[in-house]
């Protein structure tokens, strides 16, 4: 065994942690948090990893049977490394921000914590209303961005990330809304090819592992993912953006859809968030 596994081992050894739901998989020790509890370390000193996802922003409403909503945005992915001793560190789960109403944009996703102000990570941002040209359909900002609200003409500027966390969402220049931004990629935009509604930005694949060792995440084909944005409201003869992988599902942190004008379809509101954390055993 090298110098530095050794030195983890005997780190490890006299380690004791107890909070969520615990599994050993793969050489790691996990704790998984759906709902606020307590990460409880009784002795010693390890090496801790962590995901902090927050709650997806809910999806913006509509304007009467116009201009459609955008997609919320995901959860923001915070990720941390540090040395924990004993001691007792809270977890907070944020919930999924509120449905948009007719003509008001969707709620923010809550922060979800550890240890308070340790680390954080930032509620997604909601999506845009549908608007006359004119007035204000942007996005809100967030985690991810919310993506912005249908209008008649213009453009509705999708809300911004932040750094580190996940992306912006995407612009709306027609009736139908744009994408929810997602911790893998920004939200999409309006295609006229297909016809659709902007996608949802694809959330991110980085913590595959973690998600598959505690059935965590939305599974794509053995592919686990986290914090997906979601689409934009569509209509009757648009199609709705598609999510983002990583959301529609509870503690993934997803964004919820916007709005669909035609047939007035109401949006949907952001998707919880989760903690993971983890450590070699």
């Amino acid at each position: 065994m090298s110098t530095l596994g050794i030195w983890a081992s005997a780190m490890s050894a006299g380690f004791v942690a107890t909070g969520g739901t615990e599994v050993t998989s793969g050489g790691y020790k996990y704790h998984t948090f759906t709902s606020a509890g307590n990460f409880v370390i009784s002795s010693g000193s390890n090496t801790v990893e962590m995901i902090v996802i927050a709650g997806g922003g809910g999806g913006g409403g509509r304007r009467s049977t116009t201009q459609s909503g955008g997609g919320g945005g995901a959860g923001g992915l915070a990720y941390n490394s540090a040395t924990r001793t004993a001691g007792t560190y809270a977890i907070v789960i944020g919930a999924g921000g509120a449905a948009g109403a007719t003509n008001t944009i969707g709620g923010s996703g809550t922060n979800s914590t550890f240890n308070a102000t340790t680390v954080v990570g930032i509620g997604g941002g909601g999506g845009g209303p549908g608007v006359d040209a004119g007035a204000d359909g942007t996005g809100g900002n967030g985690g991810s961005g919310g993506g912005g609200g249908g209008r008649n003409s213009g453009t509705s500027a999708a809300g911004t990330a932040t750094s580190g966390q996940g992306n912006n969402g995407g612009n709306s220049t027609s009736q139908q809304g744009g994408g929810g931004g997602g911790a893998g990629a920004v939200g999409g935009v309006y295609d006229a090819g297909i016809p659709r509604a902007g996608d949802g930005g694809v959330g991110s694949s980085a913590y595959s592992t973690w998600g598959s060792a505690t059935s965590s995440g939305q599974n794509v084909g053995g592919t686990y993912y986290f914090s997906g944005g979601a689409g934009g409201g569509g209509s009757l003869t648009i199609d709705t953006g598609l999510y983002g992988s990583g959301g529609r599902a509870a503690n993934t942190g997803g964004g919820g859809a916007g709005s669909v004008r035609a047939n007035l379809q109401v949006s949907e509101a952001g998707f919880s968030g989760i903690v993971i954390i983890r450590y070699a055993v």
